[in-house]
């Protein structure tokens, strides 16, 4: 990939996630010292941001769509929000347990590995990419430094 103005402005906008990431596992974490279990961190914690969203969908000038449209989506694309759970309320459970740096780095090989998968074989509408040695290296990488991070 060369690097180009648009590279310039994404990476910095994508380690952003990654920093956000972080600070709302650990709010979430705190949360859960309030409200008793991580689930019920992750219910306000997703109450809020459905609040946050609903208000921007209004706001955003696009048109909105009918009821038709939203039941002609075929059900496995409403698997998001269940897979949002699952991450979110398993980030709060295991944050304190494994630590920030191991639960990030945990989180980042299993997307690295999905994503290769996806790549490869062009899943849910993909483009296919296919894996390469750079790429398997930078799994690889990615895996030992999970590994040395486990060293307390």
């Amino acid at each position: 990939m060369k690097t180009s103005s648009q590279l310039i402005i994404l990476l910095p906008l994508v380690f952003t996630i990654g920093v956000l990431l972080t600070l709302q596992t650990a709010i979430n974490t705190q949360l859960k010292e309030y409200l008793y279990s991580p689930i019920q961190a992750a219910f306000f914690s997703f109450l809020i941001g459905t609040i946050v969203l609903a208000l921007l969908v209004l706001l955003q000038p696009q048109s909105k769509p009918t009821l038709q449209e939203l039941m002609n989506v075929p059900l496995y694309l409403w698997i998001g929000g269940v897979l949002g759970v699952y991450a979110i309320s398993m980030s709060i459970y295991a944050a304190p347990k494994l630590g920030f740096l191991t639960l990030t780095g945990a989180i980042i090989f299993g997307q690295l590995v999905m994503s290769m998968v996806v790549d490869q074989f062009g899943l849910l509408g993909n483009a296919k990419l296919p894996l390469n040695w750079q790429r398997l290296l930078g799994g690889v990488v990615i895996f030992i430094g999970v590994l040395l991070t486990l060293q307390r």
